[in-house]
């Protein structure tokens, strides 16, 4: 009996050690906590070693079987765990990685100077996107170089803000091709001009062929002197070389051609594009007249053009009038893309219209000459120089003198030059090849030359005036009014035109004969006549307004005939008093104290036929 029961309590007591070992790995915390001590077996005791050894050896087998597979599930386990908290760790390291990025963002960056790098690096990251195809990532990418950009605050004297206004008119260029690039149908002839021979192209071709032959082939012939530098600027952007025929109808190959639009030179800019495209425009030069200048400007406009509107037809229309012109003109139509251009054509402006026409017949009259009844001549040779660079302001046609050559080479060399005189400043003179270092060395004794000031008035056209009445009312010439406005024309003026006026006095405009002073004592008195104004009073005498109502006490700008306003009142300043000796004139005077006759009358309210007394006191300005 009590081996029975042995054998019995030998039996059970290893089950329900294994069942308490399994109860007790269910039960026990995460394993990632401690998984040293958990893979570890437990340790048998000196009684379960001893029931262990007085088992069966079936027993024996079910319980190593048993073992075995609680072995096995403990390594299961175990990497199981391990895995799980390896990634446990990268979500951790991610989640810091994000908060410290989160907050380098969010950290204002306070240097300018780096705000304007990464914004120049965000811009670079929107050009490769751009190159890409990929849009909205440009487009994201230029709006964190724009945040960037208005977190530079820079203070008004600092060296970066011409680099802060080039990066932000870069931004808007690009985003401005972006949304084109949405709304217009791009037309596969990035390389070619289409030729398309159609009634419009036929009738100016006619054009060509009849009242307008001269004026072609005179423009063809002198297309030689510049076409190799267009070609030149061409090829280095990539743009279709037909484009070098477009001074053709601009400005017949005339550097200095002048429109009644204000448009000038071989490209036919006005100020306000060429000053966006980078030409210079102040007393001394007008790059608009650089042949070479005004080629890289026109050729970045036309990329820019073709760019905005996919298509050169458009393209050239847009150059010629304008592309918010154009623009406006397709949106009217109520679509968001321009399948062909001659459906827009009707619909622009006359000159505009014609401009395209004209210039593919141009292309098809010189791809194909005999076609069309043209024997062209030929080009004139392309223009050959070397650059210099002088400091000195001196006359073209002095140094021309003192180097043996003609100066219209030398002007036709550097064209942009207002008063063919280089600047008061550092300039790139063209010579002749070879001429460079005797240009250098006759420099120094070359007279310095710097223009007169041009003094000129405002004058604008009423109804019934014509250049002739203008020129008299301001003692000048009909031919130096239409010189000075670039007049085509003397009998064609219009009311409300602004002309310029030119003028040998400073002061605004010469004074009528009847505008005369009165001296009493020490002030200058003049009475109002009829027709008179405190303006034309004011422009006459060389003052203001607000100055003759001050000194009048006036409180509204009425005047009545008869009435005495003081011009003058004291010792001008910078004057001082002369009595005049016998034998005296006004003209001995003025050469006396080494100033000019009209400042001595003006100072004393004479006229030219004001007489002079011995004993008389005159106010006298020296300038010696």
């Amino acid at each position: 009996m009590k081996n029975n029961k042995f054998i019995i309590t030998a039996l059970l007591l290893p089950l329900a050690c294994l069942f308490l070992s399994f109860w007790s790995c269910s039960s026990s915390p995460q394993p990632s906590l401690q998984p040293e001590k958990e893979a570890s077996p437990a340790t048998p005791t000196p009684e379960q070693k001893e029931q262990a050894a007085s088992k069966k050896p079936s027993d024996e087998s079910a319980t190593t079987s048993s073992l075995e597979k609680e072995t096995t599930a403990s390594a299961e386990a175990i990497s199981s765990t391990e895995n799980k908290s390896g990634r446990s760790q990268d979500e951790k390291q991610a989640k810091e990685d994000a908060t410290a990025a989160s907050l380098q963002e969010d950290t204002p960056v306070k240097d300018p100077a780096t705000c304007l790098e990464l914004a120049w690096q965000a811009y670079q990251d929107a050009q490769t996107a751009w190159d890409k195809g990929d849009l909205d990532t440009a487009l994201l990418a230029l709006d964190e170089a724009y945040s960037l950009l208005l977190k530079a605050d820079l203070p008004p004297d600092s060296p970066l803000i011409q680099d802060k206004n080039d990066l932000r008119l870069l931004i808007s260029r690009r985003i401005q091709e972006i949304y084109a690039s949405r709304i217009s149908a791009v037309i596969d002839n990035h390389r070619s001009i289409p030729l398309e021979e159609n009634k419009y192209v036929l009738a100016e071709i006619k054009n060509f062929q009849t009242k307008e032959r001269k004026y072609f082939e005179a423009a063809y012939r002198r297309s030689g002197r510049y076409r190799h530098l267009i070609l030149e600027e061409l090829r280095r952007e990539g743009l279709p070389e037909q484009l070098s025929w477009l001074p053709l109808i601009e400005s017949g190959f005339k550097v200095n051609a002048y429109s009644r639009a204000r448009a000038l030179g071989l490209w036919q800019f006005i100020s306000s594009t060429g000053y966006r495209f980078g030409l210079k425009r102040d007393r001394w030069v007008d790059e608009r007249m650089d042949f070479i200048k005004s080629t890289r400007a026109a050729v970045q406009y036309l990329k820019e053009l073709h760019s905005f509107f996919g298509d050169w037809t458009t393209a050239l229309a847009a150059y010629n009038c304008g592309e918010f012109r154009v623009q406006k003109v397709i949106q009217a139509q109520r679509i968001n893309y321009l399948d062909n251009f001659w459906d827009l054509y009707i619909m622009l402006p006359r000159e505009t219209a014609r401009f395209v026409p004209r210039f593919i017949a141009t292309l098809l009259i010189i791809n194909n000459p005999e076609k069309y009844g043209f024997n062209l001549p030929q080009p004139d040779p392309p223009l050959e120089f070397e650059v210099i660079e002088i400091n000195k302001p001196v006359k073209l046609s002095t140094l021309a003198k003192n180097i043996g050559v003609a100066s219209k080479t030398l002007e036709e060399l550097n064209p942009e030059l207002r008063h063919k005189s280089t600047p008061d400043q550092p300039y790139s003179l063209r010579v002749p090849p070879g001429y460079g270092q005797k240009v250098l060395a006759v420099l120094d004794n070359v007279s310095r030359w710097i223009p007169p000031e041009a003094t000129y008035v405002i004058h604008y056209v009423r109804r019934g005036e014509t250049l002739s009445t203008i020129a008299r009312r301001y003692r000048t010439s009909i031919s130096a009014i239409a010189r000075l406005n670039r007049l085509r024309s003397v009998h064609l003026i219009r009311p409300g035109q602004r002309l310029k006026i030119p003028s040998r006095v400073r002061y605004t405009a010469r004074r009528a004969a009847s505008m005369n002073l009165i001296k009493e004592g020490e002030k200058l008195v003049y009475i109002v006549q009829r027709g008179d104004s405190l303006y034309r009073i004011a422009s006459a005498f060389n003052t203001s307004v607000a100055r003759i109502k001050q000194m009048n006490n006036l409180k509204s700008n009425i005047l009545r005939v008869g009435q005495k306003l003081i011009i003058q009142q004291g010792l001008p300043e910078g004057a001082r008093v002369y009595v005049v000796q016998r034998g005296d004139t006004p003209y001995k005077i003025a050469q006396k104290f080494g100033m000019s006759l009209e400042l001595l009358l003006k100072l004393n309210g004479l006229s030219r036929r004001s007489k002079i007394y011995p004993g008389q006191k005159l106010y006298v300005q020296s300038n010696n």
